[in-house]
């Protein structure tokens, strides 16, 4: 069926795609909710940065990141070698690749909250976190699936970032994409096959799960 360098590469994979979401809901939803609540003009310009991996090359990403986190890079300078090459060095890279998949959503589900809500619990004596807790975060819950689903099923398929930070290496950085390509470069495409039907599966499912409980929602709260 698969070869022990398929099953760890798809092990990567998912504890990549995992571990990134993770690090994406924590640092993303303080980012979406600031997005979704300033008046800043100037607000703006993140969103724009925010949303640049969508028409940046995934290559052009993956190289200006790698001299980030390269031993002589601002953010690799700080850790012994750098932090290409690593796990840790794909979770970065992965986290500022598929940021727009998690934060634009939690940011669209914290607008659709509106003020209103939020300013009657106000009167009622929360305090903002109190109301950011108990009110926000439950009506934006369909914001919260769809940002973790997506955030997921993106860094399952990166390919161009996680080859240009990680390289090829089995057993510690080679993920499923890069495992497909191999096999296809060797023209092992039964190989290739299983894995990309893998992944397929994969990516349907975690996208069934969003528009099934969107659906869910709305017969509900129409």
């Amino acid at each position: 069926m698969f070869g022990a360098a398929d099953l760890a590469a798809l092990w990567i994979t998912l504890k990549l795609a995992a571990v990134t979401t993770l690090v994406l809901l924590v640092l993303g939803t303080p980012l979406a909710w600031w997005l979704s609540r300033s008046r800043w003009r100037g607000k703006v310009l993140i969103e724009a940065l925010v949303a640049l991996p969508l028409v940046l090359p995934p290559t052009v990403l993956g190289f200006y990141l790698l001299l980030a986190i390269g031993p002589e890079g601002p953010v690799g300078r700080w850790f012994d070698r750098g932090l290409a090459f690593s796990f840790t060095g794909l979770v970065m890279g992965s986290a500022v690749y598929s940021l727009p998949f998690v934060v634009q959503p939690l940011q669209s589900a914290f607008a659709a909250v509106g003020r209103r809500p939020l300013e009657v619990a106000a009167t009622l004596g929360a305090s903002p976190w109190d109301a950011f807790r108990s009110v926000a975060v439950p009506l934006a819950r369909p914001g919260f699936l769809t940002a973790t689903v997506l955030g997921f099923a993106h860094t399952l398929g990166e390919f161009g970032v996680v080859l240009m930070i990680g390289g090829n290496i089995p057993g510690r950085t080679q993920v499923v994409s890069i495992a497909i390509y191999e096999h296809v470069e060797t023209l092992e495409y039964a190989s290739a096959h299983q894995l990309s039907i893998l992944l397929l599966l994969l990516s349907f499912i975690t996208l069934l799960t969003v528009y099934l409980f969107n659906r869910r929602v709305a017969v509900v709260h129409p």
